[in-house]
């Protein structure tokens, strides 16, 4: 029996960035499947090119400046690369729907949050103003947003942190996607709030079924959440796997240092390992292996070579010259 098709499939994602240094490569051949219901997480430090990733395979990039190729992005059997712009408008709202980082960028300050959520509703549904009224006010209840009655007729300013975030993800909601991407959808908020916000996100997610990309560099969030970790350093995926494994046994050195660094949830601090340096800038990208330079395994070949990903077994794969031996 053959497995069921992915919803999303991305094959050779790249983006690159016509700027005054030149073409910069944000994202470099990146590929990764997800399934109907499932939680994938892109994983890394900010710079690493998932927010980029994300985007360009929703075609929220502007062309130009941004330059974006693919062997295929295909979503629940369609290519969507090349596809015509009001058509990907069509599936971005209906089928495909992202949560920002940052609500009070995407929110419409000079229009009631009710509006906000009616115009999706109105668009991409077809429905009156009074039946989109009434159905923002149940997305407003799903997302556990007090009031909801009241609060419809509230501004973004008028708002908490917290509760602009819920009007995100009710407007995401609001046609009952089969794709979430959630773009590092706590950052800004406090601790609570954080803990809040995914909460709901995952509670929704299994009411409505949906596929759920998760964008985060809290490490944390992921192994709470995820099932599949994509971990991605300088624009490129460096390694892949079930959540489980990845935690229990990294094998690049990078997602080494990750978990190494990261604080835990309940705030004890474990043992903590500084990864040196920093990600280095898309304009001084260093050859052969970018991670070579803050690498405490480095060799001299991983200065002038770059590692291609090895297969490890069961869905891992990761990019490093110390796995070569290691495949099966």
């Amino acid at each position: 029996m053959s497995a069921p098709r992915p919803l999303l499939r991305v094959s050779g994602l790249s983006v690159r960035f016509r700027t005054a240094q030149g073409l910069l490569p944000a994202v470099e051949d990146l590929s990764f499947d997800m399934a109907a219901g499932e939680t994938v997480a892109l994983v890394g430090e900010s710079g690493c090119g998932k927010s980029t990733a994300a985007l360009a395979l929703t075609r929220l990039l502007a062309e130009p400046p941004a330059e974006i190729t693919a062997r295929s992005v295909a979503f629940d059997g369609r290519e969507l690369m090349g596809l015509p712009k009001e058509a990907m408008r069509q599936i971005r709202g209906r089928s495909i729907a992202m949560v920002f980082q940052d609500p009070s960028a995407y929110l419409n300050p000079t229009q009631r949050i009710g509006r906000q959520i009616g115009e999706m509703l109105e668009l991409h549904l077809g429905l009156d103003r009074g039946a989109a009224r009434t159905r923002a006010i149940e997305l407003l209840r799903l997302t556990g947003l007090p009031a909801a009655e009241q609060r419809i007729n509230a501004y973004p300013h008028n708002l908490s942190g917290g509760m602009r975030q819920r009007v995100m993800i009710a407007i995401a909601l609001a046609c009952n996607p089969k794709l979430l991407i959630a773009d590092e959808p706590t950052t800004a908020l406090d601790v609570t709030v954080q803990a809040q916000v995914m909460e709901l996100l995952m509670s929704v997610k299994e009411q409505l079924g949906m596929a759920l990309l998760l964008i985060t560099h809290d490490l944390g969030i992921v192994a709470e959440s995820a099932q599949h970790v994509v971990v991605m350093y300088a624009g490129r995926k460096v390694e892949q796997g079930p959540t489980g494994d990845i935690f229990a046994n990294p094998r690049h050195p990078y997602t080494q240092g990750l978990i190494g660094a990261a604080q835990r949830r309940d705030g004890s601090a474990g043992d903590l390992v500084e990864i040196p340096g920093s990600v280095p800038s898309l304009a001084a990208l260093p050859p052969g292996c970018t991670f070579a330079p803050r690498c405490r395994h480095a060799m001299p070949r991983c200065l002038v070579e770059r590692p291609a990903l090895v297969a490890l077994g069961a869905g891992r794969e990761a990019a490093c010259f110390l796995l070569e031996q290691a495949a099966p």
